[in-house]
């Protein structure tokens, strides 16, 4: 299926990039024709992808860790020093003692500039996967047709809670036509849950046949551990709830309470900034989030569908998993003797002058002292005083070549 446009993400910077991850998502459905398994398979894909950026990054890490007692000292004794000249040399203080420990203040933020991009587009196409994903867009295809051929198929969608905002202005104007209405019906119904498959069901003039397959082959494709992913836990508690299926409500609320359970047991392998100092601001912050993360996971995916849940306990596994590796390999890094290589390294660049800028600097020196008015005043002033001392002194006393030695230091300042 070519030229799925509108429900893929069209922006800037996310646009491609999701597309690149739409293709690699594809692929993943066309061997494991299961939308949970497949989230599952890309998200460790994704991680591992995203695995030498995360190692740079804890490394980075460590070397800042090694290095900010004496970035602390140095912030200490600058501390209530506001002047210019006092900011100049802290920063170039500062400087200093990143470049000896071969790194750089921004370090850690490029790895997080490559990868945030990434991640957000990654949720954009597992939230649409009917954009991404051949089959899956095949399979609602026939159904979106045939509600926009029926007299009331439209208000129906429009009326429906996981319609976009979007949809009933298009439907009011009249531009909701062609390629327009038949992605955006794809999409209403990819996000529609089991209640709003059977309203829309009863719309009248559908094709009972091309319904029942579209919703077969879609539930197939959602069915994970008996859970339809498209549903949330709290509309399959509230289903199962009163048929006395157990089984299935455990099953709902096991994913917020995974999503929690593994995004705290992820903050566990994090390392943490160290700081002398326990009130420090990034420490502080950095301990509400590990308490504020999990608990939020939980509420989120309890009214998101199921499949953004697994999304999340998938991501947070993979990444506890890759942490732990991480840190066994970090740890057996000599960190001294890296830091003892950049900084010898550091000396070396810096005993190294350029001798096109030796030149350069010596012949600018020279011509500015030629063009000089006071320059030749001063000499020629130096030249009489040494004369006329030659003239009434010892040239052969201490104080005479004293006074030449002084002459000559004048002379070349």
């Amino acid at each position: 299926m070519e030229g799925i446009l509108l429900t893929q993400n069209s922006t800037f910077i996310l646009g491609p990039i999701a597309k690149v991850l739409g293709i690699i998502l594809n692929a993943i459905f066309n061997v494991v024709p299961n939308i949970g398994v497949a989230i599952i398979i890309f998200t460790v894909v994704i991680y591992l992808i995203l695995l030498p950026l995360t190692y740079k990054q804890q490394k980075f890490s460590k070397l800042s860790a090694k290095m900010n007692p004496e970035v602390q000292a140095i912030q200490e004794k600058y501390k209530n020093k506001k002047d210019q000249e006092s900011m100049a040399r802290q920063n170039q203080e500062l400087q200093e003692v990143y470049k000896k420990y071969g790194v750089s203040p921004t370090g850690s933020c490029l790895q997080l500039l490559i990868q945030m991009p990434i991640l957000f587009a990654l949720y954009r196409v597992i939230y649409n996967i009917p954009a991404y994903v051949d089959k899956v867009f095949n399979c609602l295809e026939p159904l979106a047709e045939n509600i926009i051929s029926t007299v009331s198929g439209i208000s129906t969608i429009s009326a429906l809670e996981t319609t976009t905002k979007n949809f009933p202005k298009y439907a009011a104007n009249g531009n909701f036509t062609g390629d327009t209405a038949l992605r955006s019906v794809v999409d209403v119904l990819n996000r529609a849950s089991s209640a709003e498959w059977d309203a829309i069901g009863n719309i009248q003039g559908l094709d009972v046949n091309i319904f029942n397959t579209a919703r077969e082959q879609f539930e197939h494709f959602n069915n994970f551990l008996g859970l339809n992913i498209s549903n949330s836990p709290l509309y399959t508690i509230k289903g199962a709830f009163p048929e006395h299926n157990f089984i299935l409500v455990i099953g709902a609320l096991m994913i917020p309470v995974l999503a929690a359970l593994t995004q705290w047991i992820n903050t566990l392998f994090m390392p943490s900034p160290s700081s002398g100092n326990d009130n420090n601001t990034m420490v502080s912050t950095m301990k509400s989030m590990n308490i504020m993360m999990p608990l939020m996971s939980a509420v989120f995916t309890f009214s998101l569908p199921c499949g953004l849940g697994i999304y999340w306990i998938a991501g947070a596994v993979v990444r506890s998993i890759q942490q732990v590796i991480i840190n066994k390999h970090i740890d057996k890094l000599d960190l001294d003797s890296i830091i003892e290589k950049n900084a010898e390294k550091y000396k070396n660049k810096k005993r190294e002058v350029p001798s096109k800028t030796v030149t350069s600097s010596a012949s600018i020196s020279t011509r500015a002292l030629g063009n000089s008015s006071v320059s030749k005043e001063k000499e020629e002033a130096l030249n009489r005083a040494k004369e006329a001392y030659a003239k009434n002194n010892n040239p052969n006393s201490i104080a005479a070549k004293a006074n030449l030695v002084r002459d000559y230091n004048e002379r070349n300042k």
